[in-house]
């Protein structure tokens, strides 16, 4: 049975149970098998069959379970795409993915780039799905039919789609369920982005066993303490958390009510290891998308600090891992190669890149299985003694952010488009704090003048936040090494003197403006913050953004949100929220209270 025949045979089973959590609204098993069996009769209309793939246009919601869902019963590959992302970029994979259709949501539906596409809103087609059978459509998949597409960067400057099949994605559900022993009673978590792959493997282990599946709030994602309350009060049992983000968690204390048992993470090196009072597991995880989310898998104990990083593990059910030399000839064991894939993980390839898909899936070399193909990850790794595998980083330019992959040729691609730049490198670099960061050195054009935020507004139009750079160096030519190529050894370190500016500095004038400029250039590791500066564009994202809230709470005790930090992301922007927040909370207290306060905080006018 493949993955939407499972998740029927639960709705048939326990149709009372709960699926999917959203805040105070459940979504049982029989409801959401029914609404996509509805809409899975309308992409039989649409003519969605078989390999004809449909892309998601939606948040993380009951909706993007019931979407994918009726796209796997009528027979296509599921595209998701993140409404965050820029309309050029939307538009880019879905003319790269030739869907014919889009389903979205009510609430995003404006941000959808027009298009030759039909598209479906899903909440108002409810009346219309209503009248179609709620019992499926019948099945007209194979197990090497395609079941989802999911694009990541590429070096080419267009992303590049990876095809999985539902074999491959059959093998991931069954090896999660067998290694965690996940049963119906398990309350799981959805956390990642619609278009990072995590969020497959956030989904049909749980669905295809009858288990419930809960989406974390945007406000709490990323800050840790209200994450981990929240879990608490949930009774979650089993979570994937990016590593930036579990790191921050497993540093936390958690009462002895704490029902979560697994707590999984990947997508970035795992740099800690847990502190012996965790009370639930922690598990590391590998995989490129190319070969279905996980690769290798291992529990960290906190007995390994002694031994370098922690390791992630070994390969799951059915995959085979091999360490090989530039020859593509097997190493010593301990001695460093590249990482090859093979076995029920690997995809089919990339989306309609032949050539590429022929040089990055190749032939197994060393197996006498004809059709027996090997995925070259291009990372570096060797096998320790004890038989699991350590990540050594990558053998190319591409770049691992915050767990997001990026070829920075992708957005060289874009920055030499700009009319006032002669030519653009784009690398990535540690701050004095350790955080990485992007960084892209630019020669202009002659005469041209340019400043950071123009650049930032320009590649904002084109690519996601997590690939716009924090840091724009001017050069007066770029350093070419003796094979012609630019040499990353000798481009310049980022410093005061040679980033292009940003809008003129500013100094911070009120006394809250003043405490977040010191704060600030601590936690961003800069040497000065003004207050019309931007805290993104100073290299600040959503889990710095959880820290800052946090402190702001811990020294005025208001509750300043994420998503205000993004609306109101400039230093004195922030200062006013917090004001905001503070005069609020003064005209629900008493005369003596409200003095009390405003004494607190000199410099608040009262």
């Amino acid at each position: 049975m493949l993955v939407h025949e499972l998740v029927a045979m639960q709705a048939n089973a326990v149709p009372d149970a709960v699926a999917i959590v959203a805040g105070d609204k459940e979504l049982t098993y029989g409801e959401l098998n029914a609404r996509a069996n509805q809409l899975a009769y309308r992409l039989r209309s649409l003519g969605i069959r078989g390999e004809v793939p449909v892309a998601l246009f939606l948040e993380r919601s009951p909706e993007l379970a019931i979407a994918a869902l009726a796209v796997l019963k009528a027979g296509g590959p599921y595209v998701p795409l993140d409404p965050s992302y820029p309309t050029a970029r939307v538009a880019m994979l879905l003319e790269d993915s030739a869907a014919p259709v889009v389903l979205t949501h009510s609430s995003v539906a404006k941000k959808l780039p027009p298009g030759m596409w039909n598209t479906t809103v899903v909440d108002a087609e409810e009346a219309d799905t209503a009248e179609r059978s709620f019992v499926a459509p019948s099945n007209q998949t194979s197990p090497e039919d395609s079941a989802y597409i999911i694009f990541t960067s590429g070096s080419t400057g267009r992303p590049k789609g990876v095809e999985i099949t539902h074999a491959n994605l059959l093998n991931l559900v069954r090896w999660h369920q067998r290694a965690f022993n996940i049963t119906p009673a398990d309350r799981s978590t959805l956390q990642a982005s619609p278009g990072f792959d995590a969020a497959v493997w956030e989904l049909w282990p749980y669905l295809t066993l009858g288990a419930s599946v809960h989406i974390v709030d945007d406000s709490i994602r990323t800050a840790p303490d209200h994450l981990r309350d929240w879990m608490v009060a949930k009774g979650i049992t089993v979570s994937f958390l990016p590593t930036a983000v579990a790191e921050c968690m497993m540093n936390l204390s958690w009462p002895p009510q704490t029902a979560l048992r697994v707590l999984l993470t990947g997508a970035d090196t795992l740099r800690r290891y847990p502190p012996p009072c965790l009370p639930f597991a922690l598990v590391n995880n590998y995989g490129p998308t190319e070969c279905t989310v996980v690769t290798t898998s291992g529990e960290i104990r906190p007995d390994g600090e002694s031994e370098g990083l922690p390791s992630i593990g070994r390969p799951v059910d059915n995959v085979e891992i091999h360490i090989v030399d530039e020859h593509l000839k097997p190493v010593p064991d301990g001695a460093p190669g590249e990482l090859l894939i093979g076995g029920a993980g690997v995809g089919r390839g990339y989306l309609n890149l032949p050539e590429l898909t022929a040089r990055k899936f190749i032939a197994a070399p060393f197996s006498g299985t004809a059709g027996t193909r090997l995925y070259r990850s291009g990372d570096l790794a060797r096998t320790l003694p004890d038989g699991q595998i350590e990540f050594m980083g990558r053998m190319d330019e591409q770049l691992k952010i915050r767990g997001y992959r990026i070829e920075p040729g992708e957005i060289t691609a874009v920055l030499d488009r700009h009319p006032s730049i002669r030519s653009s490198y784009v690398t990535a670099y540690s701050n004095d704090s350790g955080e990485r960061r992007l960084a892209a050195y630019i020669v202009p054009a002659s005469n041209a003048k340019l400043n950071a935020a123009e650049l930032r507004a320009f590649l904002s139009d084109y690519l996601p936040d997590y690939m716009v750079p924090s840091t724009f160096v001017k050069l007066a030519s770029t350093p070419i090494s003796a094979h012609g190529k630019v040499d990353p050894a000798a481009l310049p370190k980022p410093t005061e003197e040679n980033k292009l500016n940003e809008d003129p500095f500013e100094s911070p004038r009120s006394a809250i403006e003043q405490w977040l400029a010191s704060f600030l250039t601590g936690l961003l590791g800069v040497a000065r913050v003004g207050r019309s500066d931007n805290f993104f564009n100073l290299g600040g994202h959503s889990l710095m953004g959880a820290q800052l809230i946090a402190k702001v709470h811990q020294r005025y005790a208001v509750e300043l949100s994420l998503r205000s930090l993004f609306d109101h992301p400039t230093i004195a922007e922030i200062s006013s929220e917090i004001e905001r927040l503070l005069y609020a909370k003064l005209h629900e207290m008493t005369d003596e209270e409200a003095q009390r306060l405003l004494e607190s905080f000199p410099g608040i006018p009262a």
